[in-house]
């Protein structure tokens, strides 16, 4: 399909000159069907006036963290949803939190029912799930790890059962459209953005998971959507506050960065979103980012590619884009639409960017055939998902479809499969057994001698939820071991300590919690050479662990693989790809001896492994039981 990518580019500059509900459905949550349009879409669309069908295209925030039937940001969400006649909106909460705020789940269904039954056209629920449907501790949904850890696992089944599952849920909560998964291919250790949140640096394999999951999830009944086009892998600064450039050539986006999208499209991904990011290949206008270029949305995503779903936007309140447009804010949707894209998703200033689409079509720099082709998909979807026949969901069978036994089940093997072992000099793994000699704990306790395992949690902020899952995990197994947390706000004062413990301890673990994130970018990595990386006070305190304990230290990735980078000394090294929960279990089971380790590294490493080698290590431990 891209043999003529080369001469893409000079065609490319031409084409860029708390209420309880009224009603509730007793049924099972409707399901997406594949059916010939029965008119409904088409019907719909004669129906609606100019301000109805601009206000189709929109896609706005719905923060779950503050969503209650009383509170201000609700009240404001029924008024936009009425005010500007929103199509669509976009589920977003804290990834972490206390486990009995699943009480509100109920509630905050029945609200999602209650917005659905405020509008003349059902609602498109979108959620931002790249690991099952979060938040999982308000839900009570399946946690599976970041996307990196599938492909360390390599195995297309669970990421087809990944997708399986999460649609399966997010049905049942009310949300229909999922925006994943993400095809970008990390070629780039210092990508501050994506990182684990793509499947790997291969693009064949990258390809092959994203497919999977896109046939899962379509499977069962949820919109599926590929991002963020044409590539964001190959980029060093984060787009929430910046404008990554990609500067590969034609051929580098031809063999690494475009063949995922492909795959993608080919197994019928519905929604394509593109990034905001600049491809200089593809468009060297400056002022254009990917979203806002006709050349690589219109001339290369659906000329080329052949691409006819829906293009969305990435959230256009992203500082780098709004940067662009501090002038003119409601110009940018104007700009994203004459593009290419469909929905224009979560824009900066609302009003502003309505009115300007208005006054686009009134003027006839956007024509109402284009106009009306946009709209027409976003009804088509609605319809394909059965929103036009039954647009709420039965809270009381909520129980039944999410969580059960079966899918938490899978979540943890997948993550168990995805572990993996870079470097082990022998003298580590596994760690001591679960529970030592009653004799030896009274000897350790009467001399005050320091137990004999030091578990060190590097983390951005000792108060958030990093490491306590693992904690629990060593303390289940080696009830002696210490566990130390370390943030670089008290690294300096912490640092003498920590190294005087890890002089006494016979094992050390230090478990490495760097995961990228827009808030990361602006907060604990902010000056940093490298968002990406363990921030200065807490990669200071690491080398002098490893300056004077290197041989007896196992260095556990909990996120970012690319420690070694910056640490080739490591001698004893762990990735798990992920910070959450399940993958927190399983690297208690490995270090025990209690699983094997038989991930595959499915990136390339500065002074370690390249994609696909891996170390045999079996597991050591028999019979004892995993404690979960």
């Amino acid at each position: 399909m891209l043999r003529n990518l080369a001469w893409l580019l000079p065609v490319f500059t031409l084409l860029g000159s708390a209420a309880e509900p009224r009603a509730q459905s007793k049924e099972a949550p409707a399901q997406r069907v594949e059916r010939v349009d029965d008119g409904w879409a088409e019907k719909t669309l004669k129906s609606l006036s100019l301000e109805e069908k601009v206000g189709q295209l929109f896609m706005v925030r719905l923060r779950v963290e503050y969503f209650n039937g009383q509170s201000p940001s609700y009240f404001e969400l029924c008024n936009n949803i009425r005010r500007y006649h929103i199509g669509s909106v976009a589920m977003s909460a804290p990834p972490q939190g206390r486990a009995r705020d699943i009480r509100r789940r109920y509630d905050v269904v029945t609200l999602l029912n209650q917005l659905q039954l405020e509008g003349k056209i059902p609602l498109l629920v979108a959620g931002d799930f790249e690991r099952g449907v979060l938040p999982a501790h308000l839900f009570g949904t399946t946690v599976f790890p970041h996307a990196m850890a599938f492909g360390a696992a390599g195995n297309l089944a669970y990421a087809e059962e990944f997708g399986r599952i999460t649609a399966r849920e997010s049905r049942a909560l009310g949300v229909h459209w999922n925006l994943f998964p993400v095809a970008d291919v990390n070629s780039n250790p210092a990508n501050p953005i994506i990182g684990t949140r793509a499947f790997g640096a291969n693009p064949e394999q990258v390809g092959d998971l994203v497919a999977a999951y896109i046939r899962g999830a379509r499977a069962n009944g949820m919109l599926t959507t590929a991002k963020h086009f044409p590539g964001h892998g190959n980029t060093a600064t984060d787009s929430h506050v910046g404008v990554p450039i990609v500067t590969d050539d034609l051929e580098h986006l031809r063999t690494v960065d475009l063949p995922p999208f492909e795959k993608a499209i080919a197994a019928g991904v519905d929604a394509v979103m593109t990034g905001h990011v600049r491809v200089l290949a593809l468009d060297p206008d400056r002022s254009r980012v990917a979203t806002t270029s006709p050349a690589v949305v219109t001339g290369l995503l659906k000329n080329q590619l052949g691409f006819k779903g829906i293009v969305v936007t990435d959230a256009m309140d992203m500082a780098g884009l709004v940067g662009l447009y501090a002038k003119n804010p409601g110009r940018v949707a104007v700009d994203a639409f004459k593009a290419g894209n469909d929905v224009l998703t979560m824009p900066y200033g609302l009003d502003a960017c309505y009115r300007a689409m208005l006054q686009a079509v009134r003027s006839g720099e956007i024509g109402q055939e284009r106009l009306d082709a946009s709209v027409l998909k976003i009804l088509q979807a609605k319809a394909s998902l059965g929103l036009d026949k039954n647009r709420v969901v039965d809270v009381g069978a909520i129980p039944g479809l999410v969580g059960n036994p079966l899918s938490i089940a899978a979540g943890q093997r997948i993550s168990d499969a995805s572990i993996t072992l870079v470097r082990d000099n022998g003298k580590v793994f596994p760690l001591t057994d679960r529970r030592p000699d009653m004799r030896l704990r009274v000897a350790y306790q009467r001399a005050k001698v320091q137990p004999p395992l030091l578990v060190i949690i590097l983390c951005d902020n000792v108060r958030a939820e990093d490491g306590r899952v693992l904690e629990r995990q060593v303390l289940k197994r080696s009830p002696d071991a210490t566990v130390v947390y370390v943030d670089p706000r008290v690294a300096a004062d912490r640092s003498d300590d920590v190294l005087n413990a890890a002089d006494r301890a016979q094992k050390v673990v230090v478990a490495v919690y760097v995961v990228p994130s827009a808030a990361r970018t602006r907060t604990v990595a902010r000056g940093q050479k490298n968002s990406a990386s363990l921030p200065d006070a807490t990669a200071k305190l690491l080398s002098r662990i490893l300056a004077r304990a290197t041989a007896k230290t196992a260095v556990l990735a909990m996120g970012t693989p690319y420690l070694t980078d910056d640490f080739p000394t490591i001698q004893n090294y762990i990735c798990t790809f992920s910070n959450a929960t399940v993958s927190e279990i399983s690297v208690a089971k490995a270090l025990f001896g209690e699983i094997p380790i038989p991930g595959h590294m499915p990136v390339t490493l500065s002074n370690a492994s390249g994609p696909g080698t891996k170390i045999d290590h079996p597991a050591r431990v028999v019979n004892v039981g995993s404690p979960n």
